[in-house]
């Protein structure tokens, strides 16, 4: 079935995105949906060696107006090589992060400013935002628990900030809510990943009919 729907997943560190993401692609698999699951940064070779740069835990001294580049970089090519022609040809496309990271992490909680940031991935990707944004929220503690908890998760450059960093995440991405309450659903990321996956499901099949 084509449902060329562009859906991002979003949220502070540890929240489940990942998990989940891949439960719902089933999913969408099981109802013939024809599906790409993808990531941000990454999801294609030159994209993925952005993401090694960015991440890791050794370049303590990027700048932040280096770190929102570098992510703009890897959105674009990421976008124009993998996600745009997916879309064009019938497919629906669910991606683990997007625009709004960048708006939320370099934008609000660098302090760069959310508009610049904004500017910055407009030239990237045109104006391209996506059809619908599921954002996952979770208390900073509970997340970053839940990285430490899990010993096999990638642990990159960002889980290692401060708390009061991932704090200001958070409050970046409610004020995204508040900017785009029409795009940006918001699921209580604090429960059994069973509870997360049947919410997102049910905004999910409300979106696709």
């Amino acid at each position: 079935m084509n449902c060329n729907l562009f859906i991002t997943f979003e949220g502070p560190e540890g929240a489940g995105k990942t998990t989940v993401i891949k439960q719902i692609a089933e999913r969408l698999a099981q109802q013939n949906i024809d599906v790409l699951a993808t990531r941000e940064p990454g999801g294609i070779e030159i994209a993925e060696k952005i993401r090694t740069i960015i991440l890791n835990p050794a370049h303590t001294a990027m700048d932040e107006r280096t770190e929102a580049l570098l992510y703009a970089a890897a959105r674009s090519q990421h976008y124009f090589e993998k996600v745009r022609p997916a879309l064009d040809a019938g497919k629906m496309v669910i991606c683990d992060r997007f625009i709004d990271s960048s708006l939320a992490y370099q934008g609000y909680a660098r302090g760069i400013g959310v508009d610049e940031v904004l500017s910055i991935n407009e030239f990237a990707i045109g104006k391209k935002l996506p059809d619908l944004t599921i954002l996952f929220d979770i208390s900073p503690e509970v997340g970053l628990a839940r990285i430490h908890a899990h010993g096999d998760r990638e642990v990159n450059r960002l889980d290692v900030e401060s708390l009061a960093f991932h704090e200001k995440v958070r409050e970046g991405y409610l004020q995204l809510v508040t900017r785009y309450p029409e795009r940006i659903n918001v699921i209580n990321a604090d429960q059994s990943i069973e509870r997360v996956v049947e919410d997102v499901w049910a905004v999910l099949c409300e979106a696709i009919q």
